[in-house]
């Protein structure tokens, strides 16, 4: 597999060229949905991830893609066998249009409430002006998140952190996957690019990395782009898995090793931006 680190810098370089809306990013290709937990699904394309959480309450939507592509996951919910009318929330996970921009049209067809933190709903409602934001649909303040919040639906509870960098208020989440019987704990950072300006950004960034790399017992990691925690990778290995095998997604040591790398890359990055800014 490629190591992450590497995969990593490549999405930021690949960010940096990208953004005319939709850019590079209008000719991702559609995937078909699946499944990497009992209770965990894929509906990204190959670009940006998107997630169905299933309770047994209701569906929890995280991260909700755009333009066309927004369109896409109510399909894929069928194809999995949900009725997209289940879907209770849709988290996005920071305010780029990326991730938050189809949340607008997923909930006119299901009434879900969109859960952002405050500092993102102010770019995605045009309020404070930043890279990266829909120029298209301005999205509608609903639930504000707030760091140390939690979500119960049923018999899943997420636990939400803001953890600044990408955005001023990236939301981080951490919730229960299921596999054959065991239960695991997944984290998804909800903003792992460095395509940002400042140093004052980058400390930022550099904090949220160092609180993710304190937190006991984290299992799984599970990304909002599908490279960095090589998600298309691992269903492969994990449609060949035998009975008794270990879930491939299930890797608490890359984990650590993962956030590793990105506090080197973002060391670097703050070297550069203090030189930058003559400091």
């Amino acid at each position: 597999m490629r190591k992450p680190a590497i995969v990593f810098i490549a999405l930021c370089c690949f960010f940096n060229t990208s953004y005319a809306q939709y850019g590079s990013f209008d000719t991702a290709k559609t995937v078909k949905p699946f499944r990497l937990f009992d209770n965990l699904y894929y509906v990204g394309n190959d670009a940006v991830s998107a997630y169905i959480l299933k309770t047994d309450k209701g569906l929890v939507l995280i991260d909700a893609l755009y333009g066309k592509y927004a369109g896409n996951i109510p399909q894929a919910c069928r194809e999995l066998g949900f009725d997209p009318m289940q879907i209770k929330y849709i988290l996005c996970t920071h305010g780029h249009f990326d991730h938050c921009e189809g949340a607008e049209e997923i909930k006119q067809l299901t009434h879900a409430r969109i859960g952002m933190t405050a500092p993102d709903w102010d770019e995605a409602e045009w309020k404070t002006k930043a890279p990266y934001t829909s120029i298209t649909v301005k999205m509608t303040r609903d639930w504000v998140i707030r760091d140390g919040d939690e979500l119960k639906l049923g018999n899943t509870t997420l636990h939400f952190y803001q953890t600044p960098g990408h955005t001023p208020g990236v939301l981080s989440i951490a919730f229960p996957v299921y596999d054959q019987g065991k239960t695991y704990n997944a984290f998804m950072f909800g903003g792992i690019g460095l395509n940002f300006d400042g140093v004052e950004r980058t400390e930022m960034y550099l904090h949220s990395v160092d609180r993710m790399m304190h937190m006991k017992n984290i299992q799984v990691n599970i990304t909002n782009h599908p490279d960095p925690g090589q998600i298309f990778e691992k269903e492969k290995l994990l449609a060949v898995r035998k009975p008794g095998e270990p879930n491939p997604y299930v890797a608490p040591a890359e984990f650590q090793s993962w956030l590793a790398d990105l506090k080197k890359v973002a060391e670097e990055k703050l070297a550069d931006e203090k030189k930058k800014a003559g400091r």
